[in-house]
């Protein structure tokens, strides 16, 4: 058994052990969460392909740089996935939908090694914002988790669109 079904085994036989199904829930989200945006698991990803791990590759020239004329830069990749998390955190404290400008969330594009730095700080700490209300949750219903699902997608389509863009320009 790889790695992976070890990791999706262990997780079903926790889920199975009694837990009521949103305590079972927060677990699942938090490990997948930690799997996307800190370290591998084995769940989904390869070995030192989450997101921070990914980002802590790239220089500030390379986020800026547009992989074609019909693709953001990896700058403006990383600021949309901070913005949508900012977006459903927002909508999770409030109970509102709040309004949004997707255009500006694709506006950064070149950056200095220290705009860089900050950029990948502001995904993190929205990350980090993002896992404690994940933490305290607990009224998991259909909205709630099929949001919890949305964010996740998100947020691997675009670490999946960095990688993509990050092979083209290292080619």
């Amino acid at each position: 058994m790889d790695s992976r079904q070890s990791n999706a085994t262990q997780l079903g036989a926790e889920g199975q052990g009694g837990e009521a199904f949103p305590d079972a829930f927060r677990e699942a989200i938090l490990l997948v969460l930690d799997e996307t945006f800190e370290q591998v698991h084995g769940l989904m990803l390869d070995k030192g392909t989450s997101f921070f791990e990914t980002l802590a590759t790239i220089t500030s020239d390379e986020a800026s740089t547009r992989i074609s004329s019909h693709c953001a830069p990896l700058s403006a990749q990383v600021d949309h996935t901070r913005y949508y998390i900012d977006i459903l955190i927002e909508l999770v404290r409030t109970g509102q939908h709040p309004e949004t400008d997707w255009d500006a969330s694709w506006a950064v594009a070149e950056v200095t090694d220290a705009e860089w730095q900050a950029l990948i700080s502001s995904l993190r700490t929205s990350y980090q914002q993002l896992r404690e209300i994940a933490g305290a949750f607990d009224r998991w219903d259909a909205n709630s988790i099929a949001g919890a699902f949305a964010m996740v997608g998100h947020s691997l389509y675009h670490l999946g669109e960095i990688r993509q863009g990050l092979g083209v320009l290292r080619g």
